[in-house]
């Protein structure tokens, strides 16, 4: 597969997805778990088909010692047994925040009060965040058709 468009090297693509990496260190240096980041980031890309985003997050998630196990379920979360409570309302809330026109409410209000009752507020302004960023990233790789497999850890670090 071959890339629609390089988004870095068009300049204005580049500059968004530059500002879009400065806005995300906002949620980097948040107390959100690091292990919850990348499992949001990596069920959105799923849902959205963003292959370059899966590849990613994937490969971040296991150089930060995430196991191939959990990620191999992200996808069947729900029927798995390897995820935390809090995990799990983090992995609704990623699901229901990316799949906002499939229903009139966006998130559920059952889901909310699942993300309340493991998450503060800042973690919570940090997950919204998340959910936001990686829809983002997602969309702008699916539609210039960004390959996949080739991304190494840190690769923009």
């Amino acid at each position: 597969m071959e890339a629609r468009l390089n988004i870095f090297a068009s300049p204005t693509a580049a500059k968004f997805t530059k500002r879009l990496n400065s806005a995300s260190q906002a949620v980097v240096e948040s107390t959100l778990p690091h292990e919850i980041q990348e499992l949001v980031k990596l069920r959105a890309s799923q849902i959205n088909g963003c292959g370059f985003c899966t590849d990613m997050h994937a490969k971040d998630a296991v150089a930060a010692g995430e196991t191939w196990l959990r990620l191999n379920l992200v996808a069947a979360w729900r029927e798995a047994t390897v995820f935390t409570e809090p995990e799990r309302a983090a992995l609704a809330f990623a699901e229901e925040g990316t799949r906002l026109a499939d229903t009139h409410e966006g998130v559920s209000d059952a889901t909310w009060e699942q993300v309340r009752k493991h998450f503060d507020d800042d973690q919570i302004g940090a997950l919204i965040a998340t959910v936001a960023l990686i829809n983002a990233y997602n969309r702008l790789n699916v539609i210039a058709r960004t390959p996949a497999g080739g991304y190494e850890p840190g690769q923009f670090n």
